[in-house]
């Protein structure tokens, strides 16, 4: 396996963090969020503060940080698929977020070349500009300061 230099990955943290931001409206994604995703989802810092959604949802997995993130890492009961998917690569950016969010299972079977992954999120977002949306929304979340905080402490 090929290490990525802290630096290299900082700055990419950086570049796609800030790229799913300008794809989307981070407001409207807010709202989407909230009327779409917040059932099973929520936005929980380093910290324990809630910074989306709410509380004690523990249907779906903790999105912060999410853009950016090996799929099928986060601490979190992940079906097969998915962590598959992550072992083989699959990263959640815009590009790999947007028809997941569209259509979770074609998405895997796609990428996984095998008709019978699933992915445990049976909610579809409706169009692109939504799910656009949402991932800058939760692209505000996480990579960024993270990624800024590793870079001060680098300098």
């Amino acid at each position: 396996m090929t290490m990525i230099p802290r630096a290299a990955f900082v700055a990419a943290a950086l570049a796609m963090s800030a790229s799913a931001a300008q794809a989307g409206d981070i407001e409207a994604g807010a709202s989407a969020f909230q009327s779409q995703c917040q059932n099973c989802h929520n936005v929980i810092d380093s910290e324990g503060e809630v910074l989306a959604g709410r509380p004690n949802v523990r249907t779906g997995p903790n999105l912060y940080g999410v853009v950016g993130r090996q799929a099928g890492t986060e601490d979190f009961r992940y079906g097969g698929s998915l962590v598959e998917a992550g072992e083989a690569g699959l990263v959640w950016d815009t590009e790999n977020m947007v028809p997941y969010l569209l259509d979770p299972n074609t998405f895997l079977r796609d990428t996984l070349d095998n008709r019978r992954a699933r992915s445990q999120m049976s909610f579809r977002v409706r169009d692109d500009a939504t799910a656009e949306n949402i991932i800058a929304f939760l692209a505000q979340f996480g990579a960024v300061e993270d990624a800024e905080e590793e870079a001060a402490a680098d300098s």
